[in-house]
C-alpha cells in the first residue's frame, strides 16, 4: 500500500531555513490499525505525523495525530502543516479547512502571503504548587517566579514554570531523563526582547524530549499572556535550539487563534 507523505516545517522563525517545527503528513485513503499508523510516526522518528482522511463533504477531513510514541489529543503544528499541504496541493477548494479531531472541531483559515490562521481551543490552568524534581530536572540556576498546574492532556501531567527573563528560558539544557521519571510534561515561559513573549516545551511523558514550536502549548500561553500584558494579540517566539515564531491573538469565549506559516520541505511516498 501507498501513501502520499509529506514533510512540513510549521511555524519558521521567518525565511530562516531549518527553522520551525517539523511534521509528517500521511494522506489515508483507506484506514490503517493504530499499530501502523504508531509504527510509521515512529518510523518518521518526528514530534508529530499527521493522518489525513477526506470525509466526503466540501473541505471537511478526518485529522488525527501521533508522536513515535502515542496519539495525541491535541497538536497545533501539525494542523498547520496538514492545511498548508492541502491547501498548496489544491486539495481544499474554500479558503477555510475544517478538521474533526479528539479535541473537537478544529478550522484553518488561509490568509496572504503564505499564512494561516488556526482556531484552537483554549487549555485552561490554574495556580500550582512547584515540584521540587521537576524544577531541579529544569537545570536553571534560578527557580521559576510561578508554577501553573494546566489542565490534563494525553493523560499525562503538565505544569507551566514561569521565569524572570528569557536568557533563563533560552538557558535551559533539562535533564530529560530526571524529567521523564516525573511524568511530568514542561512549558518554561518569559518575557520576550524582540517578542512579547518567550517559550520552550519539553514533553518526555508523551514521546518527545523537546519538541521545537508547540501549538497546542500556545493555547495555555496566549491566555496567560494577554492577562498579564493586558493585550489581546501578542507576538510569540520558542526558543529552543530549532527556533520559531507565530502570533497569538484572542477567538472566540474559549478560543485562541494562531497565526504562521508553513514550509513544504520533501514530498514522498509512504509504503507499508
Amino acid at each position: 500500500m501507498e501513501f502520499p507523505y509529506a514533510e512540513i516545517h510549521a511555524f519558521p522563525d521567518g525565511q530562516a531555513p531549518h527553522t520551525g517545527n517539523p511534521a509528517g503528513v500521511v494522506l489515508l485513503h483507506r484506514d490503517l490499525p493504530d499499530a501502523d499508523l504508531l509504527g510509521v510516526a515512529q518510523s518518521n522518528n518526528l514530534s508529530e505525523t499527521a493522518y489525513l482522511k477526506a470525509m466526503g463533504e466540501k473541505d471537511q477531513w478526518a485529522l488525527r495525530w501521533f508522536t513515535p510514541g502515542l496519539e495525541v489529543e491535541l497538536c497545533g503544528h501539525a494542523t498547520l502543516a496538514s492545511a498548508a499541504w492541502l491547501f498548496e496541493t489544491g486539495r481544499v477548494i474554500g479558503p477555510e479547512a475544517r478538521f474533526h479531531t479528539l479535541s473537537g472541531l478544529l478550522k484553518v483559515t488561509a490568509l496572504e502571503a503564505g499564512r494561516y490562521q488556526m482556531d484552537f481551543p483554549q487549555i485552561g490552568f490554574e495556580p500550582g504548587q512547584g515540584d521540587a524534581a521537576v524544577i531541579a530536572a529544569m537545570g536553571a540556576e534560578e527557580a521559576p517566579e510561578a508554577v501553573y498546574e494546566i489542565e490534563r492532556v494525553h493523560g499525562n501531567r503538565y505544569q507551566m514554570l514561569v521565569y524572570a527573563d528569557e536568557a533563563v528560558v533560552v538557558g535551559l539544557n533539562p535533564d530529560i531523563k530526571a524529567l521523564a521519571a516525573t511524568r511530568t510534561n514542561v512549558i518554561a515561559t518569559a518575557p520576550g526582547r524582540a517578542s512579547d513573549f518567550v517559550s520552550r516545551f519539553f514533553g518526555p511523558a508523551s514521546g518527545v524530549d523537546e519538541d521545537p514550536v508547540t501549538g497546542s502549548a500556545h493555547c495555555t500561553l496566549a491566555p496567560y499572556w494577554f492577562d498579564r500584558l493586558g493585550k489581546t494579540a501578542l507576538k510569540a517566539r520558542q526558543v529552543g535550539p530549532r527556533p520559531g515564531a507565530l502570533e497569538v491573538v484572542a477567538g472566540a469565549a474559549g478560543r485562541v487563534l494562531l497565526v504562521g506559516s508553513a514550509k513544504r520541505y520533501l514530498d514522498g511516498v509512504i509504503r507499508i
